[in-house]
């Protein structure tokens, strides 16, 4: 089978709620990455094969196929398609995936994945309550056949991640902890300038907003969400606004252009699980994807698992018993923020930046995503 490459990856800061980003228009903030992959690379434009972005809640400015829109407000070139695709909070990662399969099918040779996510404008689950004046609340509870199946109430990751630090034995207080190592990190990290390679400033934003110098002390004071007894804010992951992109390519690509590779994509799967437990598909996807691929934890040199809530990432570690030492080394979503669809490539563009760091080999990546399901790519540095 045709091999799929890793040429490039950007990605633009993390602009806290209200922050930076907070009035830039979806279409302008994807323009913003894809115009930086295009102009850092020698492809001409009219020669990209497709642009497949990841956008959750895709209303108003999110609307239209957002992929084509952003391609378009970049300036360049109209004959180049775009699809806007939606796994939750896997779809940019997803966008990798699709991608991937294209070039390894051989009918695509240079693609753009990517995504974005103006969460200040657009705010988490719009999508989910966009029809109420239509009549319908939810997505879920009018179906005869999920009721049926799973109940009345719909799901709400709330609830799983709570149910999560129930089953595995995790307190209040472990999940503050594992949240204050995130942002710890993520601090570090941009101290030590580790993310300034991958980060496309975009005006007087030039670095992530998200962080915070919190202590434990702070996070103890903070309330429950929605009637919960260990979530709350300070283990849980940070709306923000980002784009995130990557230049996928052909073998034919690479010799055509002059490129030079990066990566190449070693492994693709999606798996899933209970939709009301919702969270924990990380656990078993990864399983399933190691064993596909005919590796075990003990190959894997850095793991980049989406910090959701506190008590997903730490389930996963539990689980699988790797090193947290390796495990989102800059931080994670709860200090560096989750931008929905844009998190995907936006974690695989750090993974990638940090193999190159510190001269790993392997790197493996997964997120819990709505409807209990949850991809895992695993990437080679070259």
């Amino acid at each position: 089978m045709a091999e799929a490459y890793i040429v490039d990856a950007v990605r633009s800061p993390t602009g806290r709620r209200k922050g930076g980003l907070a009035h830039v228009h979806g279409a302008d903030l994807g323009a913003h990455v894809l115009k930086a992959i295009v102009e850092r690379n020698g492809i001409p434009d009219n020669e990209y094969d497709d642009v497949i972005f990841g956008c959750v809640d895709a209303i108003g400015p999110l609307a239209g196929d957002i992929a084509r829109s952003a391609w378009l407000a970049a300036g360049l070139s109209d004959e180049v398609p775009g699809t806007t695709i939606d796994r939750q909070c896997g779809s940019s990662q997803q966008s990798v995936h699709f991608a991937a399969q294209a070039i390894m099918s051989g009918t695509m040779d240079v693609v753009v994945a990517g995504g974005v996510q103006t969460m200040t404008q657009i705010p988490i689950s719009s999508a989910m309550t966009a029809a109420i004046p239509m009549g319908f609340s939810d997505p879920f509870s009018g179906s005869t056949g999920w009721v049926a199946r799973y109940g009345a109430e719909p799901p709400t990751q709330f609830k799983s991640a709570q149910m999560i630090a129930e089953k595995w034995g995790f307190s209040r207080r472990d999940l503050e902890e594992y949240s204050f190592e995130s942002h710890q990190r993520a601090l570090r990290a941009i101290a030590e300038g580790r993310f300034d390679r991958e980060i496309i400033p975009f005006g007087d934003v030039k670095m992530d907003e998200t962080p915070r110098n919190s202590s434990l002390e702070k996070m103890a004071e903070l309330d429950f969400l929605f009637g919960c007894d260990k979530v709350t804010a300070a283990v849980s992951s940070q709306t923000c606004d980002a784009s995130s992109a990557m230049l996928l390519v052909s073998e034919d690509a690479l010799k055509r252009y002059n490129l030079t590779p990066r990566a190449r994509i070693h492994h693709i799967s999606v798996r899933a699980d209970d939709p009301i437990w919702m969270l924990t598909a990380p656990i078993a996807a990864t399983a399933y994807a190691l064993k596909k691929a005919g590796m075990s934890m003990q190959d894997i040199d850095l793991v980049e698992i989406n910090e959701a809530f506190a008590s997903v990432s730490m389930a996963w570690l539990k689980e699988t018993g790797y090193d947290h030492a390796k495990t989102n080394v800059n931080g994670g979503a709860i200090a560096l923020g989750h931008p929905l669809g844009a998190t995907g490539t936006k974690l695989m563009t750090t993974l990638l930046h940090e193999l190159e760091r510190t001269g790993g080999r392997y790197g493996l990546q997964t997120m819990c995503e709505g409807g209990g399901q949850a991809n895992v790519t695993i990437i080679e540095r070259l």
